[in-house]
């Protein structure tokens, strides 16, 4: 703890944030120094029953009379995590400001989502959207767009904290490092004190606001669904390393992989143990986050996140928003279905949003009912479709998958237009360029040739 009084110094120092960042940071990096950060004891983990996890079709209906659910969603409001970049699909900007399908990007869709809620009825759900320093600037220009659009929008920034040098344990910024890369924002637990900090808790309580549901801009399976608190959903391989819900010494808690000790990582992973995962989707009462943060009870795990900025190894100290759970009382966690699960992470799910598989209907993305199989085919694309602009350029149209088990895709190769894959596809461009001719219709084959097809 020798680390923390000159640490202190130095970030009172640092005048691009404010006093309750600084507090924040300097919260955060103590309680890390004093070992909070630990990993779990294995033996405690115990399976959460269906009282504390459950299930979705035990859920009590939604009443049919309307202006009871005008009533409830009147204390609605939504909030969007819009802090991520879209770099990792070769984006600048706002992640949210991708073009997902039929040339609307996500919070198009989200916007086209609540307006229709909105319309439906006659009720006054806002959006919120919380940015970080790196998206802020890019949101304020971008949503003047729906100015005209029946809903409220409001936008807050989430804490900016500075990176920590692992050597002697001092901010990035002070080593001369002036840029965004001196700097991260602490993951997505910063929600709750980021809506305190800004002032917009304050307003949506003052306006009679109750609840809010929390999910990330680019889980386009995240809905309002009138009958949900908190959710979780079945564990499909693709999500082998999502968080789980756990009960833990008594209570309903979050295990994140960072948190599992080494030699139970494969155990962590496996679909048998842990069946279902964190979509990182809440329903949370504010006036339980006004008492929580007040309190400064919201002591989340803390996940160290390593980083290299110019040479130089940094670490991030981060929280996740599910983590919380454990501080709410009476919190349970909903086993969902698949559908309220549809993150775009890569290009590899945007083929699957832009296929025939889904289709578009009032902002909603759609699950196409002549698929069969209720799993989703398992794509992988190499690292040539990796950034948006190349994946799209390589597509004269999305094949249609309707009846694709899994598709594998290496090397330099280009689809013609009404391309057709069935059961297990593998195309790999072994020489040079490989062309899928237009109307080609692949099943259950490996393609290294034109000859192949």
């Amino acid at each position: 703890m020798e680390k923390l009084p000159q640490l202190r110094s130095a970030v009172a120092g640092l005048d691009q944030i404010s006093e309750n960042e600084k507090s924040g940071f300097i919260n955060l990096v103590s309680r890390y120094l004093s070992g909070e950060a630990e990993q779990i004891e294995w033996s405690k983990i115990k399976t959460p029953t269906d009282e504390v996890v459950v299930p979705y079709d035990k859920l009590a209906p939604v009443p049919e009379d309307s202006a009871e659910t005008k009533k409830l969603l009147d204390k609605l409001v939504v909030l969007k995590l819009n802090g991520g970049l879209g770099t990792t699909m070769g984006c600048t900007g706002p992640k949210s400001v991708i073009e997902v399908r039929d040339g609307l990007t996500f919070l198009d869709l989200i916007v086209i989502q609540i307006e229709n809620l909105n319309k439906k009825y006659g009720c006054k759900v806002p959006l919120l959207l919380m940015n970080s320093f790196n998206t802020h600037d890019d949101t304020l220009k971008i949503v003047q767009k729906y100015e005209n659009s029946n809903i409220e929008i409001h936008t807050f920034n989430q804490s900016q904290y500075p990176r920590l040098v692992v050597d002697d344990f001092s901010p990035l910024p002070c080593k001369g490092n002036k840029g965004k890369d001196g700097w991260y924002p602490p993951g997505h637990g910063d929600v709750f004190p980021a809506l305190m900090n800004s002032g917009k808790l304050e307003k949506l309580l003052s306006e009679g606001k109750e609840y809010v549901f929390v999910a990330n801009s680019d889980n386009l399976g995240a809905l309002v669904d009138l009958s949900i608190l908190f959710m979780v959903t079945p564990k499909t391989l693709a999500d082998v390393k999502g968080g789980t819900l756990i009960s833990y010494e008594g209570k309903v808690q979050l295990l994140e992989i960072a948190q599992v000790p080494d030699e139970h990582v494969n155990e962590f992973k496996s679909i048998e143990k842990f069946k279902i995962f964190n979509t990182n989707n809440l329903w949370v009462n504010l006036k339980a986050i006004k008492r929580l943060v007040e309190a400064d009870a919201l002591k989340m795990e803390i996940i160290p996140n390593p980083k290299e900025v110019d040479g130089i190894k940094v670490l991030q100290l981060e929280t996740a928003a599910g983590a919380a759970i454990r501080f709410f009382d009476n919190a349970i966690g909903v086993n969902v279905p698949r559908s309220r699960f549809l993150p775009v992470k890569a290009t590899s799910d945007l083929l699957l949003v832009q296929s025939d598989l889904y289709t578009l209907s009032d902002g909603f993305v759609v699950r196409n009912k002549a698929r069969k199989n209720p799993e989703n085919p398992v794509i992988e694309l190499g690292p040539e479709f990796k950034k948006v602009g190349n994946f799209l350029s390589r597509f004269k149209s999305i094949p249609s998958i309707i009846e694709l088990d899994s598709l594998k895709v290496a090397g330099d190769v280009w689809f013609g237009s009404g391309v057709t894959l069935k059961g297990k596809v593998t195309i790999e461009a072994k020489s040079g360029k490989l062309e899928i001719p237009n109307r080609a219709v692949i099943a259950n084959k490996v393609v290294n040739d034109p000859k192949d097809i």
